[in-house]
This record gives C-alpha cells, structure tokens and sequence, in this order.
C-alpha cells in the first residue's frame, strides 16, 4: 500500500502543518505549513531525517511518541494542548496532535501521518487566565481575612462602647442627672 498515494487526494485542503513518517521514524512527507514552522536549516534536509531531530513532544503520563501510541492503538489518536520543540529545543510550542496509522498487510506499521495544530498563544492565553483566577481567589481569601478581622475588632470596639455608655449612664443617674 503506497501510503503517499492514499494522502495526496486530501493533502491539499489540510491547513494545519503534517507530516508522515516511514516505519524507523524518518520523514518522508510533509506539508508546505510544516516547513514554514521550521528554522531554515532544518527544513532544507527535512526529508530523509529522524523525527527526534525535527520534532520533540512532550506527552503526559508516557513518553512514548504519539506515532508508536498510535501504532499500539491500532487507530487514529487525538491529543490537545501538547507542548513540543521544533529543531531540538530551540523553538517550544503547543500543539493539539492528531495521528493516522498505516500499516501493511501482515499488520505492520509503515508510516504515520501527525497533523499538528499550533495552540501556543491559545495556551499561553489560557495559562494567564488560570494564574489571574488563582491571584484573584488569593486576593479574594486575603480581603475576606481582612474584613473578618475589622468586623472582629469592630465588634470588639461596639462591645467596649456599650460597656462605656451603661458606665456613663449609671454615673449620671448615681449623681442624679
């Protein structure tokens, strides 16, 4: 099975950058989007180069790239929010990952195709979000500390008036005024 035969028809209305990797991991196909992602230098000799060298993910809970998780799936895997670095290290993005396995006959792995949704400014925005949340129910804790307090000392303060009124009253009646 020619699996470049099976992507060329879609190839085209793919947006997103992708690429396909042979069964050692070396690309051997990708998108005009993928390239542009890249430093120059390393999309000059992009095809014929191991994954690792091109593209790192960073997958929670299994390190296992997301092509040999598909491959072990047996189906086309979807993970969101993955961060990566492009050219070992130098550039470090989020991505939602998406991986169609291919394999041959006997059942075999022969290629992957990863479709990679760039969501880095999605994620850095979503980051901000979470830390404002995190500081405004801090601050919000701090403010309800506070007014427990005044409210406490106000009480105090009301208490201590009270005391000195029934003493002023009792003072004036004891002189008759």
């Amino acid at each position: 099975m020619d699996v470049l035969a099976l992507i060329r028809p879609i190839e085209e209305v793919i947006v997103d950058p992708f690429f396909v990797v042979d069964a050692r991991r070396v690309v051997i196909h990708f998108n005009r989007a993928f390239v542009a992602m890249l430093p120059r230098a390393i999309a000059r000799g992009l095809r014929g180069k191991k994954l690792e060298d091109v593209v790192e993910f960073h997958l929670p809970d299994d390190p296992k790239c997301i092509v040999t998780r598909c491959w072990e799936a047996g189906t086309a895997i979807r993970l969101d929010e993955i961060p990566g670095n492009l050219a070992r290290g130098d550039i470090q993005m989020t991505f939602i990952l998406s991986a169609l396995p291919f394999y041959d006959e006997q059942g075999k792995p022969t290629a992957a195709m990863v479709v990679q949704r760039n969501v880095t400014d999605e994620a850095q925005v979503q980051t901000k979000y979470q830390e404002m949340l995190e500081t405004t129910g801090r601050e919000r804790d701090q403010l309800k500390q506070v007014i427990r307090e005044r409210t406490k000392d106000l009480l105090a303060t009301n208490d201590q008036l009270l005391r000195v009124q029934r003493e002023l009253m009792a003072l004036k009646r004891g002189m008759g005024l």
